[in-house]
């Protein structure tokens, strides 16, 4: 870790294998996935793209990607080649539960001791990422599969990671097209005991619709962080928004707090589909709330606020409406009734909350044969109540 201060992103490779090799870990590599979650490609430190001459798996149907999918240590049962006696090792590398990558390495031990080492050392990995990757412009290029437009540049740049757990509570986000967003966002932070959940869709599918969100974030930040209720916060949105576009551009959306400590859950829309809970991954309800009008529109209408008490175990799933509405070649919609039911079938103790949201914008992808032409962004938030084992997998 002190070592790591001064180096780059390009140097963390020669820098991992040779403290790992000390501590009898041999010939690491690390793999970091790609922002889609569908391949993982080695971090080699060679050329500004940090990735000329690495290996690449695919994260469905590949060892590493099993490892990733399941967030695990999994070893390989035969292999040939390397001194004799050493085993292969592929362990996630995650902070948390945001998954960054897969972790390779040889040890010449099978015991409780080696694993638990290999684990940490993917835990420092994802440490020493994390502390290098918002100033590399190596680790943007390895993790992107195709170009990526200006609007797409903007939000990925502005979003919270999209993986949280802390405090009773996981959160999950992901957003198509990856790489072609209009205006689409997602926001949370947690202050305290509060946990501050927002999804926007601004007007437009364009570089202007981005740049509305931008602003809409950052003036519910603004707000937010400034002590401003949820009713409070919509204002300064709306405000922020006519003063620099007149009502020209608006966005919808929903704002929400969650008491991490009594589940109290605070909500108001404007304008936007309503969330959605889930209760025992069998019971379903619309989370109902008068609409207040997109903020920016300068309606005028009134704001109301709502409340609901979850239960341990409840998730919460706020949504754009690109993800219902994404149609087949024969113009069948996703719906609103498959996107529950993937996740309820999905999330049913078989997959991670993370997992489940990858899969689920795979399929939606999958319907609308490979591209969308609305964005498609989902919110999910799981509060477990007085019960945070197993938080972290």
């Amino acid at each position: 870790m002190q070592a790591s201060h001064t180096v780059t992103l390009e140097q963390l490779p020669d820098l991992i294998a040779r403290h790992a090799a000390a501590a009898g870990m041999h010939d690491t590599v690390v793999l970091v996935v790609d922002i889609r979650e569908t391949v993982l490609r080695q971090l080699t430190g060679a050329g500004p793209n940090a990735g000329g001459g690495g290996q690449e798996f695919t994260v469905q149907g590949s060892l590493p990607g099993q490892a990733y999918q399941r967030v695990d240590l999994i070893t390989e049962q035969e292999r040939t080649g390397g001194p004799r006696g050493r085993r292969r090792w592929w362990v996630a590398i995650n902070d948390g539960v945001e998954r960054l990558g897969v972790l390779r390495a040889d040890t010449d031990g099978d015991d409780e001791p080696t694993r638990r080492a290999l684990r940490e050392l993917a835990s420092m990995t994802a440490l020493l990422l994390l502390s290098k990757r918002s100033f590399s412009d190596s680790f943007a290029r390895l993790v992107r599969t195709e170009p990526m437009n200006v609007a797409a540049e903007m939000q990925w740049n502005l979003t919270p990671p999209n993986a949280f757990a802390g405090r009773e509570a996981t959160v999950g986000a992901v957003m198509e097209p990856a790489y072609q967003f209009g205006g689409d966002a997602f926001d949370y932070a947690v202050a305290d005991r509060t946990l501050h959940l927002a999804v926007f869709d601004a007007m437009g599918h364009d570089t202007t619709a981005g740049i509305t969100a931008n602003v809409a974030v950052a003036a519910c930040r603004n707000a937010r962080r400034q002590g401003a209720s949820l009713v409070g916060t919509g204002r300064q949105v709306e405000e922020t928004l006519v003063e620099q576009f007149g009502t020209s551009r608006y966005v919808t959306g929903i704002l929400a707090d969650l008491d991490l400590a009594t589940g109290r859950l605070t909500w108001t829309n404007r304008g936007h589909p309503l969330p959605i809970l889930l209760r025992d991954n069998r019971w379903t309800s619309e989370l109902a709330c008068p609409p207040a009008g997109p903020m920016g529109a300068g309606l005028g209408l009134p704001v109301q606020q709502r409340t609901e008490q979850l239960q341990p175990g409840d998730r919460l799933l706020l949504y754009t409406d690109g993800v219902v509405e994404a149609r087949d070649a024969r113009g069948g919609r996703f719906g609103r009734d498959r996107f529950i039911d993937f996740v309820r079938r999905h999330h049913s103790g078989r997959h991670t909350l993370h997992e489940t949201l990858r899969r689920l914008m795979a399929a939606v992808l999958e319907h609308h044969d490979g591209t969308l032409e609305d964005d498609a962004t989902v919110l999910l938030t799981e509060w477990r109540g007085g019960h945070p084992e197993n938080l972290v997998p």
